[in-house]
């Protein structure tokens, strides 16, 4: 018996915000006897597909959690391969990412990025700002604890300064001070080489994020991968601290 053709018209609809801890480049490259940079030279090819599917899918925000503020702990030598391929990367996929209406934003502290990198960064938003497909955001040099302690600071100056009372802050006012403020938060939040954890990546976003942990080292991560949390996503029910009746 054949089987039924199901319509991308009744094909649930992709999850709004899809977000990415990309974990696995070093294992991965470890495990075939490859320098460390390998693996990340791979891992940027893996993301490429994953824009490129979400593009597809009609997914309306990606967050690729590409370095954190704690990755500044790794060898030196590690994290100046890691900056040279984000210096190739941008000069090489704004055109592209351009050319499939895709809006670049970064997220995370700028402080000990080079001039050069933060030029480059800014001229990535200025020139897809219009872009309306797909919202790609790359949490860089990124923390959460470090992200919702200068949400706390910045709500205290104003406290401090008189332009707000304590009363005033509720959650919303404080998400407002995030640098995701403009940005849904998280329905599925994938990570990648069977750890599950959430590392420090948007703490405060994921609170009722699905999570899906895939065993699949992120350099090997594939369409269909990402169609198989989707797919995982679509099964959960989803109850926001309510009851399903």
């Amino acid at each position: 018996m054949r089987e039924a053709v199901v319509s991308s018209s009744q094909a649930p609809r992709p999850p709004a915000h899809i977000a990415i801890i990309m974990d696995g480049n070093g294992r991965w490259a470890k495990a075939r006897g490859l320098p460390r940079v390998a693996g990340h030279q791979r891992g940027a090819e893996a993301a490429r597909i994953a824009v490129r599917t979400c593009r597809e899918l009609g997914v309306k925000f990606l967050t690729l959690y590409a370095f954190s503020s704690e990755n500044w702990k790794r060898p030196a030598s590690e994290v100046d391969d890691l900056m040279a391929l984000l210096r190739y990367y941008l000069r090489r996929e704004v055109s592209d990412l351009t050319e499939q209406d895709v809006r670049l934003r970064f997220i995370g502290s700028r402080e000990r990025l080079a001039p050069d990198i933060i030029s480059e960064i800014e001229h990535a938003e200025a020139r897809t700002q219009h872009n309306s497909g797909l919202t790609l955001v790359v949490a860089l040099n990124y923390g959460s604890h470090e992200e919702i302690v200068q949400a706390a600071r910045s709500l205290a100056q104003d406290v401090a300064n008189g332009v707000l009372k304590p009363s005033d802050i509720d959650e919303n006012t404080f998400a407002e001070r995030l640098s995701t403020s403009d940005i849904p938060d998280p329905d599925l939040l994938i990570r990648t080489s069977g750890e599950q954890r959430l590392s420090n990546f948007l703490l405060w976003q994921a609170a009722y994020s699905e999570l899906v942990f895939l065993d699949t080292y992120w350099p090997d991560f594939s369409r269909e991968n990402l169609e198989t949390a989707i797919a995982e996503f679509h099964r959960r029910d989803r109850r926001f601290g309510t009851t399903n009746g």
